[in-house]
């Protein structure tokens, strides 16, 4: 099957209605294959996904260049997606930063690696607390405007920042984990973004893999797996959260479907402003996620996932400590 588009805000922005998150190509979930990430890549065209979501964090910058590298002379057939915002010292992240200077150098750092003359659709990764939202969104418009970038989109900000930074230059897309298991953006940000005709891209539409029905326990992944951290695969959260995502895996097996199919179905019917954006290295689960555009769900299915999968049957925070304090609510 070859995939839908979908549009994500009212500025022009027409994307695939399933992106590639490549973020796992370069870090986070175990060993790199660039060959098998390029060949997904490749296969990502073909198949019509061809909005495809990178940062200069990932890696540090390895996954940009590696999008560079593999899509060279298929530019024009995707979309590009990329981030700037947060602080790298030494490869690692020390903190935010989205101060003008830093905004307009990591764009002209980002288009280099992504061997390109215009990035698509440029976020800002986390909201800096030290920089007025309004500062960022005129810097953008600035970088729009040189035609360097296209559009302007935010990652986990909050309603009110969301609202601040529309009214200096349009928002298209807001980037924030959504699904089946982590749904805190129901009550107050998407009402916003449907408001202001802003699109939904959730990231990590699978809960990190816990969705698929493929998962272990914390301790079982490497060291380099992100998933080592992760609350939700922990102890005892880990038991009760394998027992809520049951209710995923039986209704996938009555419609011969994968678990992870059935999570990206409920989420793209969501509604038509919605673009999950699954991440995988390897063709065959690229395959599998673009499949679930063809699935349906019935009423009383969505119900049942609805109730199996609230949010006080979740165990567990979504992130650390740590990383939570770095979302804007």
């Amino acid at each position: 099957m070859t995939l839908s588009t979908r549009k994500l805000g009212t500025q022009g922005l027409e994307v695939s209605a399933i992106g590639l998150g490549c973020m796992g190509m370069s870090q986070s979930y175990g060993t790199a294959d660039e060959a098998e990430s390029i060949a997904t890549l490749h296969r990502a065209i073909e198949l019509g996904c061809t909005f495809l979501d990178t940062a200069e964090i990932y890696g540090p910058y390895t996954n940009e260049e590696l999008l560079g590298r593999a899509l060279a002379g298929k530019r024009d057939h995707v979309i590009f997606a990329t981030k700037f915002g947060l602080r790298i010292d030494d490869g690692k992240i020390t903190g935010t930063n989205s101060h003008p200077d830093n905004i307009r150098r990591a764009a002209d750092e980002s288009l280099k690696r992504l061997r390109t003359d215009h990035i698509d659709l440029l976020y800002q990764h986390r909201v800096d607390k030290s920089v007025p939202i309004e500062d960022v969104a005129g810097t953008v418009g600035e970088l729009i405007k040189a035609g360097k970038v296209r559009y302007f989109g935010l990652s986990e900000a909050g309603a009110a920042t969301i609202r601040r930074a529309h009214a200096v230059h349009p928002v298209s897309a807001l980037q924030s984990e959504y699904s089946l298991w982590e749904r805190n953006l129901e009550a107050d940000i998407i009402p916003t973004l449907r408001e202001l005709g802003i699109g939904l891209v959730p990231f990590s539409p699978l809960g990190r893999g816990f969705l698929t029905g493929e998962v272990k326990r914390a301790e079982d992944y490497p060291e380099d797996d992100f998933r080592r951290s992760d609350p939700r695969y922990q102890g005892e959260n880990y038991d009760a959260n394998v027992e809520a995502a049951n209710a995923v895996r039986e209704i996938a097996a009555a419609k011969g479907a994968k678990p992870g199919q059935i999570a990206l179905a409920w989420l793209l019917g969501k509604g038509l402003d919605i673009v999950p954006i699954p991440g995988t290295k390897r063709r065959k689960y690229l395959e599998e996620n673009i499949a679930a555009a063809a699935i349906s769900l019935a009423t009383e299915q969505i119900a049942l996932l609805n109730e199996a999968l609230a949010p006080e049957n979740i165990s567990g925070q979504r992130y650390n400590e740590r990383v939570m304090a770095t979302i804007d609510r």
